[in-house]
């Protein structure tokens, strides 16, 4: 039976509301707590069995590719002088560049979220693919990415992965599903309405984050009227989908969404994070108790 094992990760974008700290580094490398955002995503994904991961970047990113490669052997020498309590930190850089078999791709063509999945199409090749955002993640058990795969082998439909948003003046953020069940926790999508209104919102299911896709999809982003600009969307690539073969949205179960490529969440993620660290927390905690007091 075939498989799920190749995943695409758009990190081209340029960051603008983190400025000036992303004017060189990429905001998928910003660090919650000591682990960049981007990690996170690469976590869940091994975790959900895929093995091959097309990251597309643009100018400034060189970064993502440092960090997932070998460490220096400075950087090795370094820690070993300083002992055994240094062999974790050894383990844990040595560890990311077996993570996943890695590629990398600068960002050629117009504007718009569907110019980079589209540049990975000679590596994804003929098979499924997972498309996901590599500045925000959702932390769930089984992974998010996981719980979309096992609906794919049971269907075999492209699958969204979509969670609920009970603050209804929040429904503008994103696009809002129309749905029909097709069993508890699947839905098949009839349409997706990009940010309406509280009143225009068919549902309260946000579909974003990760897609689960045939191969097909690159030949409907190639063939998708452009927007201004030239812009390539995928919405406009799943639309196109869509008036082919049912698309469905999984609602992950047993998850947290973090959306860390926004300021505001992004402190709030960094706080949650080390509240839960065994070496740090309690001391945070209590520090955080003298701030607000």
């Amino acid at each position: 039976m075939a498989t799920v094992r190749k995943a695409v990760i758009p990190a081209a974008g340029f960051g603008t509301r983190f400025l000036p700290a992303t004017k060189a580094m990429p905001k998928e490398m910003l660090p919650i707590v000591d682990k960049p955002i981007i990690q996170y995503v690469v976590e869940e994904l091994v975790a959900s069995g895929i093995t091959d991961i097309a990251v597309v970047t643009g100018y400034a990113k060189r970064s993502i590719e440092d960090h997932f490669d070998v460490p220096s052997r400075e950087l090795i020498e370094n820690l070993r002088l300083g002992g055994e309590s240094k062999q974790p930190f050894i383990d844990q850089v040595e560890q990311l560049a077996e993570m996943a078999n890695f590629y990398y791709l600068r960002q050629k063509g117009p504007y718009g979220n569907g110019t980079p999945v589209l540049n990975a199409k000679d590596i994804i090749g003929d098979e499924w693919f997972v498309a996901i955002w590599g500045d925000e993640f959702i932390y769930a058990n089984p992974p998010r990415v996981k719980q979309m795969i096992e609906v794919w082998e049971k269907h075999q439909k492209p699958v969204i992965s979509a969670v609920r948003i009970n603050d209804r003046q929040a429904l503008s953020k994103y696009g809002i599903a129309d749905v029909t069940d097709v069993e508890p926790g699947v839905f098949r999508i009839n349409r997706i309405v990009e940010k309406p209104s509280p009143d225009e919102a068919p549902s309260n299911l946000a579909t974003h984050g990760a897609y689960l896709m045939p191969p097909r999809l690159f030949d409907l982003l190639e063939k998708t009227e452009r927007g201004k600009g030239g812009e390539v969307w995928l919405i406009d690539g799943i639309n196109a989908l869509m008036e082919e073969e049912d698309v469905y949205a999984v609602e992950i179960q047993n998850g947290q969404y973090y959306d860390t490529g926004n300021k505001l969440e992004y402190l709030k993620t960094n706080v949650e994070f080390a509240l839960k660290r065994d070496d740090i927390g309690a001391e945070f905690r209590t520090f955080l108790k003298t701030m607000v007091e």
